[in-house]
């Protein structure tokens, strides 16, 4: 690595192969191979608890564990990969992810379920989901590639959703959950070759400019004391809270409503189709609109489609309608998140900043699926928790109106 007026430059020997476009592709892929698998993991639900005798609530539980750890682990693994690199974090995470995977196959209690599932899934997600590598792609792209590979790498998530949810559908019907875990870890390997593409400078490295020598604690205080990022993170719960209930949960319940598992399928399918959409959609309107407007309106959306999805009777047309507005309003709340994050603050502390914004994400997640299960348990019946979930998404629609879209405002040294 060199630095050319204190900006990332590849060398020349990196540079004839790790071109925007080959960054772009990898990254893409290693979003797609992470999010697709665990996008799948509310189909595992009802099999896995009729041959345990397990009920909801245990299942939910795992992947609650999943959903805050990996939340609870962005922040650490953003500023490992700040620090040195996001090579080695990126392929410690695909393992940890392929680990949690065969122990998830083997588990036979909730204990192991809870491991395998919720713990080294959930840290192997924070280390190699698509966060890493859109933060990469903050580094290692030129601006004018950025707001498209944003949208783009979110995108790719959406569309590992949309082959895994028939994929692990078919696989359960034909070989059962087990094979079918396996087949997915097996799949998690590939990302470690991918990730040699997404290789960022170290802080020590001369392509950091000394403008950038920001200490960690110092990015923390100014993040978190600036009011903008304050509602930004504020807001993104809802979105994980959303996003993790209907994930784990809309399979279930569309199965009580009478409908065959397959529709549960094609609706999440159609879910990361659309997301794809959505996301590209976003990463380009962001350039042309201001970037709160945009999120306020996919809140609100969201949270009238879920209005909608529920106040009438339930057919196959409806819920693919359903999937399709969803899909729309899916992870296109990334896109404008992360670069109001790097737009405040730069992209020296971009994967721990935005970290700390998806720790919220995931708390707003691990709460979404827990009180599914939790509530079905208890009423026997997820009504609830859509209510909640419409609360939330009018609240997040007001918290973003006021975020003040510039750089945070830094003292400049003066010469003696």
């Amino acid at each position: 690595m060199t630095a050319t007026k204190g900006k990332p430059r590849l060398s020349p020997a990196a540079a004839t192969w790790r071109t925007p476009l080959v960054i772009v592709v990898c990254g893409c892929l290693i979003g797609m191979l992470t999010f697709g698998p665990r996008s799948t993991f509310g189909f595992f639900m009802q099999p896995m608890s009729r041959e345990f005798s397990w009920g909801r609530d245990v299942f939910g539980l795992a992947l609650a564990i999943q959903n805050l750890l990996w939340g609870m682990g962005q922040p650490f693994a953003g500023a490992i990969a700040d620090r040195f690199g996001s090579l080695r974090v990126i392929m410690a995470g695909a393992l940890m992810y392929a680990a949690g995977l065969i122990t998830m196959r083997y588990a036979a209690t909730p204990l192991a379920l809870d491991l395998g599932a919720g713990v080294l899934i959930g840290f192997g997600l924070s280390g190699c989901s698509f966060n890493l590598v859109l933060s990469a792609f903050g580094k290692l792209l030129p601006p004018e590639w950025r707001g498209v590979a944003l949208g783009a790498g979110t995108a790719a998530g959406s569309f590992g959703q949309f082959v895994f949810a028939p994929f692990g559908v078919a696989m359960l019907d034909n070989f059962g959950w087990q094979p079918a875990l396996i087949v997915f870890a097996c799949l998690m390997l590939l990302v470690v070759p991918l990730s040699l593409a997404l290789a960022t400078p170290t802080s020590e490295s001369s392509a950091v400019a000394a403008s950038d020598q920001q200490t960690f604690r110092h990015a923390l205080a100014e993040a978190f004391g600036h009011r903008s990022y304050v509602l930004l993170v504020l807001g993104f719960f809802t979105c994980g809270f959303q996003l993790a209930f209907i994930t784990v949960h809309l399979p279930a319940y569309m199965v009580d409503r009478g409908m065959p598992v397959q529709t549960g399928g094609w609706v999440i399918a159609v879910i990361g189709l659309f997301n794809i959409i959505g996301s590209l959609s976003v990463g380009w309107l962001q350039g042309r609109l201001p970037k709160r407007y945009i999120l306020s309106a996919i809140y609100f959306a969201r949270a009238m489609s879920i209005v909608a999805f529920i106040s009438f009777p339930i057919t196959t047309f409806s819920a693919i309608a359903f999937g399709v507005v969803t899909g729309l309003t899916w992870l296109s709340t990334v896109p404008p998140t992360s670069s109001l994050v790097a737009l405040m603050f730069g992209t020296r502390w971009l994967a721990t900043l935005y970290g700390f914004a998806f720790f919220s994400h995931q708390v707003g997640g691990f709460l979404g699926v827990l009180l599914g299960g939790i509530v079905f348990e208890k009423f026997g019946s997820y009504t609830p928790i859509w209510w909640l979930s419409v609360l939330f998404g009018l609240l997040s629609a007001l918290i973003n109106l006021p975020i003040v879209e510039a750089p945070v405002t830094r003292p400049v040294a003066q010469p003696a």
